[in-house]
């Protein structure tokens, strides 16, 4: 009895939602059971849409989420690939800039000297700029040996002053002191256009025997009062004394005063090159006289 009811009343139910959707329809106007049964319906599906949208909502930023992480780690790597590109491409541009410097001045000091330039990498220096050594690789195996000149395309560096079978220390001007501890040798000087001759009272003449590192200044002494040495001047290696060989660029004189005695002046040179950034140096090899 009671199962006939319940389908009597859901009978009764569908029929008033056909009939009711056949009123409707067509119509712009409703009376007011109508309205009633039409808003509770509405906020009846509000109640259900609300949620399933946010929920919906949630697991589509997820997704959103988890591709743009996706796209920023790819768009991360080729940042960092093309900024590792920059940097290498920036080196091998320097380098071969070098490179270039470097065969224009062996093509220039063929026409003024018949001195041998051998080029060395540098393979070790310590970061202070004026430690006083660094390394090269070329040792016995290429001819090196201890006090050979060594230069870059600016200027005098140093000289050899050990050597292995495949690597020479280099002492760097830097390095000069006239202390009796120190190994270096002084530098026999003279000035481009004023060199001195030996066994002739003329030309400018002096030994650089010292560097000033606060001041970055190398200290030439034993120059004659009578000197004709200026200020602006450019001092070259003069050859005496067989260590270093003759015509070598050094530097340029900034001042010039009495020495400790009065007796001689002491000249200040700037040199010309720059010890904190070396990457290639030339060994100049001088040919044997026969």
């Amino acid at each position: 009895m009671g199962n006939k009811r319940l389908i009597v009343l859901m009978l009764g139910l569908i029929c008033f939602f056909i009939l009711m959707g056949l009123t409707l329809s067509g119509r712009t106007s409703f009376y007011w059971p109508e309205k009633f049964l039409k808003d509770s319906i509405a906020w009846t599906q509000s109640l259900f849409y609300r949620p399933a949208a946010s929920v919906s909502g949630f697991f589509e930023d997820v997704s959103k989420l988890k591709t743009i992480h996706e796209e920023n780690q790819i768009l991360k790597k080729r940042l960092t690939d093309y900024a590792l590109a920059t940097q290498q491409l920036n080196s091998l541009e320097d380098q071969n800039k070098r490179y270039k410097e470097a065969l224009e001045f062996t093509e220039r000091q063929k026409q003024v000297s018949n001195y041998r330039y051998r080029i060395a990498d540098v393979i070790a220096a310590s970061p202070d700029p004026y430690n006083g050594t660094i390394t090269v690789n070329l040792g016995e195996k290429d001819g090196i040996k201890p006090n050979m000149a060594v230069m870059n395309v600016d200027g005098m560096l140093g000289r050899v002053l050990t050597v292995t079978e495949f690597t020479s220390n280099v002492q760097l001007l830097t390095d000069l002191s006239d202390t009796q501890a120190n190994k270096s040798k002084a530098i026999s000087a003279t000035v481009k256009g004023k060199e001195y001759k030996s066994g002739q009272n003329q030309g400018s003449y002096g030994m650089i025997q010292s560097f000033d590192k606060e001041k970055g200044l190398l200290i030439m002494n034993q120059v004659d009062v009578n000197d004709r040495l200026e200020i602006g001047d450019t001092v070259i290696t003069s050859g005496l004394g067989k260590v270093f060989p003759s015509g070598i660029p050094v530097g340029t004189v900034v001042s010039r005063e009495p020495g400790d005695f009065g007796i001689t002046h002491k000249v200040a040179v700037k040199p010309f090159a720059d010890f904190r950034h070396i990457y290639e140096v030339f060994i100049v090899e001088v040919p044997e006289v026969k």
